[in-house]
């Protein structure tokens, strides 16, 4: 390795020729120069790994993928073209990042709602000894000092998603399924209220939050405000976006 060079990559930044000569070396087949580009991108990742958070992924797992963005713009870089590598790399990371997450297709459950989760149902068994009944939402709430729409939320975000080929009755041995259950008259009811979870299941805890607030508990914007420690105004915006998030999902 060039003395310059590597003098430049100790001090922790590369300039944007320097960059341009590390991703050549890289295209070439060096390893090296292929990790010091990625050692050396790492802040630009994150950066972008940011935009991506409480959508119930685990960060180092974005990282990772967001990795493969950035190799992948390594690869693809065309030298002759008077851009910095930045400007190119930052969608190749952004486009990884969504690919794998709409490609992911599952529900995915925040780590600190699976915590309060299993919180919960500690606090359940032990409430239900202590007292010999089942405790209620506000109950546990008390004993675990969170609120009521917290406990509900992860019990809710606990669950294990029902199918509708599972078996809720057998009579004489003819099993009967969920699907068997939805007449016609009521069909798009049901299939229109399984969308609609779906779609609140695919927001994050405040936005889940807003809707319950909004829509379950008749809160007005300001009241929703006060509780958030937020504006008005940025409720109002959030709620418009949660809307049109929830209408797209549902329309797909």
């Amino acid at each position: 390795m060039d003395v310059e060079l590597k003098k430049d990559t100790d001090k922790g930044f590369l300039k944007d020729a320097e960059v341009k000569e590390y991703i050549r070396r890289s295209q070439e087949g060096d390893q090296e120069a292929r990790d010091i580009l990625v050692e050396k991108n790492v802040r630009l990742v994150w950066s972008v790994v940011q935009r991506f958070l409480n959508r119930g992924y685990e960060p180092d797992d974005l990282f990772q993928i967001g990795s493969i963005g950035l190799l992948k713009s390594v690869d693809k870089f065309d030298l002759s073209y008077d851009v910095r590598f930045s400007t190119y790399a930052v969608p190749m990371i952004i486009g990884e990042i969504q690919r794998f997450i709409r490609d992911d297709g599952t529900v995915k459950v925040s780590r600190s709602l699976k915590e309060l989760s299993n919180r919960i149902r500690k606090a359940r068994d032990e409430l239900a000894k202590r007292d010999g009944k089942v405790p209620t939402i506000s109950e546990i709430a008390d004993f675990l000092e969170v609120s009521r729409e917290e406990v509900i939320m992860a019990q809710d975000a606990g669950r294990t998603p029902a199918s509708i080929h599972e078996t809720v009755y057998e009579n004489d041995g003819d099993p009967i399924t969920l699907i068997d259950q939805i007449s016609d008259q009521n069909e798009h009811k049901w299939f229109d209220k399984i969308a609609l979870e779906e779609a609140i299941r695919g927001l994050d805890e405040r936005e889940r939050l807003i809707v319950y607030l909004r829509y379950y508990k008749d809160q007005t914007q300001s009241e929703v405000a006060a509780r958030l420690g937020i504006s008005q105004v940025q409720v109002s915006r959030l709620e418009k976006k949660i809307l049109e998030q929830m209408k797209e999902h549902m329309d797909t």
